[in-house]
């Protein structure tokens, strides 16, 4: 079993292979990981993980995006696992995702713009927190190959996640939105359907999770296309949505 150690960063969302991820970093031990990754050399990836706070268990604050305006007063510095309890491991889901950070940009005030990548899933072994950041041990997460029968399977059933995720997209936009992703926008790799599906689909974390965890892709779009007419129907019952970014740009895997 081939195991690494790497800067563990948790949040209240879960990130898949191929996705881009921006990240809006402020808080100082995750800082002191940034400019530790900083030290790597530029043709050398400047990777970490992405684990998702399982649910009711998260008591530090953390932040995605990249926002226009900066806070004036930093955060008060935390201990690396403060907030996670006394044996963080426990408060972190399982599996998470390592990211490549193409980009790392500080800021005047000291915080980062971190635009970072999805690559591969992992399995967190163990979680250190005596370093200024946390950091984990991960064995990585290899979907289980298919057969010559579920290879079949898995391609059909990508393209009925793709025709229920349009369908999907346009009850929750709306008839008239006119930037839907169309055919071409979309890959045709069924694992790499199935991650930009789960991503962009607006789903709670135990779900997402739980998409993220799937032994192997055919698996993952089954329960993808359950989920995306079940939650078709309920839109369509629905009188009125709030709009959501996802339905104005569509999600591109890297």
């Amino acid at each position: 079993m081939t195991t690494a150690r790497l800067p563990l960063f948790p949040l209240n969302a879960v990130l898949f292979p191929g996705l881009v991820l921006p990240l809006n970093v402020f808080e100082e031990r995750y800082r002191a990981m940034m400019r530790e990754l900083l030290k790597s050399d530029e043709d050398e990836p400047r990777r970490f993980v992405v684990v998702a706070i399982r649910d009711g268990r998260e008591i530090a604050p953390t932040a995605t995006g990249m926002p226009d305006t900066v806070a004036a007063a930093p955060p008060p510095e935390r201990a690396p696992a403060e907030g996670f309890g006394p044996d963080p491991i426990q408060t972190f889901h399982r599996v998470g995702c390592v990211a490549d950070a193409a980009t790392i940009r500080e800021r005047a005030d000291g915080s980062f713009e971190v635009l970072a990548t999805g690559t591969t899933r992992v399995r967190l072994l163990s979680v250190e927190a005596s370093g200024p950041y946390l950091t984990t041990e991960v064995e990585e997460l290899d979907e289980e190959p298919p057969g010559e029968d579920e290879g079949d399977e898995a391609g059909a059933l990508a393209e009925g996640v793709l025709r229920a995720f349009r369908a999907y997209q346009k009850r929750l936009a709306g008839a008239s939105e006119r930037s839907l992703a169309t055919g071409a926008d979309l890959p045709d790799d069924p694992s790499v359907i199935s991650y930009l599906v789960a991503a962009a689909t607006v789903l709670d974390v135990p779900t997402k999770q739980r998409l993220l965890q799937a032994p192997d892709t055919a698996t993952r779009l089954r329960e993808e296309l359950t989920l995306l007419r079940k939650e078709t129907a309920v839109i369509r019952h629905l009188p009125s949505l709030p709009a959501t970014d996802l339905t104005r740009a569509p999600t591109h895997p890297n």
